[in-house]
């Protein structure tokens, strides 16, 4: 479908990425990488770094051999540095660390030593320029995400419900926030590109209902726009049972029962997309090597359920499921903030 070559339009919408970061001449950067990343992207990294006087420096690592039982897809938790000490010590020394790894470092171990060094992590996802390029950061976002941050780590009770039979209650006392507005400029910070999303990790046994994916809701591992509805028990934070027929409901069960790990049925995080500029059809627009999804994880009012890991209830696996259901209404304490689909208020 692309012609994969430098594009300057391309240059320029990583030199507005990194400009967005606050990345001054003489700030270095290490721009992490493994042998099967998408090569233009780790290339156009590099360029636009330069244009802005960063000195870019590159970090290659061998992609690890595959050890899961199914292909793994979209987890954000990249295994390519595997603990290795020189490679997590140049890393935090670095201003800012532009992660192409294929997964993403976002929940990867290494992670906090990172940044504690004083690095802040700029994911770029591994998207194809083309989808890059539609969703450079708008400033105008942040102050939103921040708002729905503060509105989620205030509120004592999430509930979610749609007119397809979703019906979740969620205990979130004293559970923070989340978010990320696409870009980050001070040390220690996290984002990633495309970005626009608000979400938190629900501590043990806070989450139980039903979870219903109707027609044209998305399992982004399979990058697959369901074609029939597929239900989903939830007790105590766990998949219970999975109701449905057809394919879509056997995919699900038959990946979810491979991995042979309880905590594969377990929620990861919850949460809502915040970015007007994301397009919940654009998955029917690429070839499945082109996208990861990360735009339909923000398209803007869609509530995000997921499944795997979750550190904050002490919950890890490599089984993951990253899931935008539409249509959805989601209440904080007494408060909607997103009323069939639509942000609301401030939000908005």
């Amino acid at each position: 479908m692309f012609t994969d070559r430098i594009e300057g339009k391309w240059i320029e919408a990583f030199c507005s990425v990194f400009r967005s970061c606050g990345l001054a001449t003489g700030d270095s950067a290490a721009i992490l990488s493994e042998t099967q990343s998408r090569g233009l992207n780790v290339h156009l990294a590099e360029l636009a770094l330069q244009n802005l006087g960063v000195r870019p420096f590159h970090v290659r690592l061998v992609s690890p051999a595959q050890d899961a039982p199914v292909p793994v897809r979209s987890t954000g938790a990249s295994a390519a540095v595997d603990g290795l000490a020189p490679v997590v010590a140049a890393l935090r020394e670095s201003t800012i660390v532009v992660d192409c790894t294929v997964e993403g470092m976002l929940h990867a171990p290494e992670l906090r030593e990172i940044l504690g060094g004083g690095a802040r992590l700029m994911m770029i996802s591994n998207e194809h320029p083309d989808v890059l390029e539609r969703l450079v950061p708008d400033p105008a976002l942040e102050p939103k995400v921040k708002t729905g941050i503060r509105r989620l780590s205030a509120a004592a009770r999430m509930t979610v419900r749609s007119e397809a039979g979703t019906d979740l209650e969620i205990n979130i006392r004293d559970t923070r926030g989340a978010g990320v507005w696409g870009y980050c400029a001070k040390p220690g910070q996290v984002a990633h590109w495309p970005g626009g999303l608000v979400l938190c990790f629900p501590k043990p046994g806070t989450v139980n209902g039903t979870l219903v994916l109707d027609a044209g809701d998305v399992n982004l591992t399979f990058k697959r726009y369901l074609e029939s509805p597929v239900t989903l028990t939830i007790e105590n934070d766990y998949v219970a049972s999975i109701g449905g027929e057809g394919l879509d409901a056997d995919l699900f069960r038959s990946y979810i029962a491979a991995w042979g790990d309880r905590e594969a049925y377990a929620v990861s995080h919850v949460g809502w997309g915040m970015n007007p500029a994301a397009r919940w059809e654009a998955l029917a627009m690429y070839d499945k090597r082109d996208v990861n999804g990360t735009e339909l994880r923000a398209f803007a009012g869609n509530f995000l359920y997921s499944t795997g890991a979750n550190e904050t209830a002490g919950r890890y696996t490599q089984g993951h499921f990253d899931l935008p259901l539409r249509n959805c209404t989601i209440r904080l304490d007494d408060e909607v903030v997103v009323e069939a689909g639509e942000l609301c208020g401030e939000l908005a």
